[in-house]
């Protein structure tokens, strides 16, 4: 950065941040928020997959499941190491929230978050056996590819480098579960799959999150986004109505 460029006209040009030290509060403060929405996100998920491993129908499908928690584990770990750059308590933060804890299988909370942590709402609702698990991650595998190539490329360079890494392994995931639904199929399981379809997709969508554009326009003036909510949304729904159609499935509103 120049000494006559300011902080804000150096990050709305592209320039990148690499130290603590060099963020400013209110930058500290949407980063921290983005960091702790992902890392308590992946223990949620990692808690709810633990729960549901000894539940697949071979030791493949077993060993899919638990590839999956460790993976997850792991991408928390390694954007909570950043987190503890700028102080958080990472020794007390994995056994401070409750990750187990959910929701009543019919509670409709949108996307309001728990009053425990910053997890992504869908993360607060159970699954009601292996199929239900395998059609939720084949649809939030494809949202969170969505939401860590919006966040591979902001300004702070330590996360982004550290998004990147992460991005494959969870890429996996959505070909663990595509794999999963394929075998479902031939195993007669197609009406099970749609119901889980109908149940997950308004829960997968909502975690998006809605737009602002004042509030946009900020993150964006940061480096922090490139793109709305909204257009990563259909930019996920369009993609999983093709998945869904190649599995001889609809989505909810097609299936109406």
């Amino acid at each position: 950065m120049t000494d006559t460029m300011t902080l804000d006209s150096y990050l709305a040009a592209g320039g990148v941040l690499t130290n603590p030290s060099n963020v400013p509060p209110r930058y500290r403060a949407e980063l921290m928020k983005l960091m702790a929405t992902f890392v308590d996100s992946e223990l949620a998920g990692a808690a709810g997959f633990a729960d549901i491993i000894n539940l697949g129908p071979g030791i493949k499908e077993r060993i899919a499941a638990a590839k999956i928690v460790l993976e997850k584990t792991d991408h928390a770990h390694r954007v909570l190491n950043i987190m503890g750059e700028f102080g958080a308590d990472t020794d007390r933060y994995a056994n401070h929230h409750p990750w187990t804890a959910r929701l009543g299988r019919d509670a409709d909370i949108g996307a309001t978050r728990s009053e425990h942590d910053m997890r992504l709402a869908v993360f607060n609702y159970p699954f009601s056996g292996w199929t239900d698990a395998v059609i939720m991650n084949l649809l939030m595998s494809r949202a969170v590819a969505e939401q860590l190539a919006e966040y591979s490329t902001i300004s702070y360079q330590p996360l982004a480098e550290a998004f990147r890494s992460i991005a494959p392994n969870e890429a996996h995931h959505g070909d663990l579960a595509l794999e999963g639904a394929t075998k479902l199929i031939e195993n007669g399981e197609d009406q099970h799959m749609q119901d889980s379809v109908n149940y997950w997709w308004p829960r997968v969508a909502v975690s998006f999150g809605g737009d602002d554009p004042k509030r946009f326009e900020f993150l964006k003036s940061l480096g922090l986004r490139r793109n709305k909510n909204s257009s990563l949304r259909d930019r996920w729904s369009q993609t999983m109505a093709e998945t869904l159609k190649s599995l001889r499935m609809k989505t909810p509103e097609q299936n109406v």
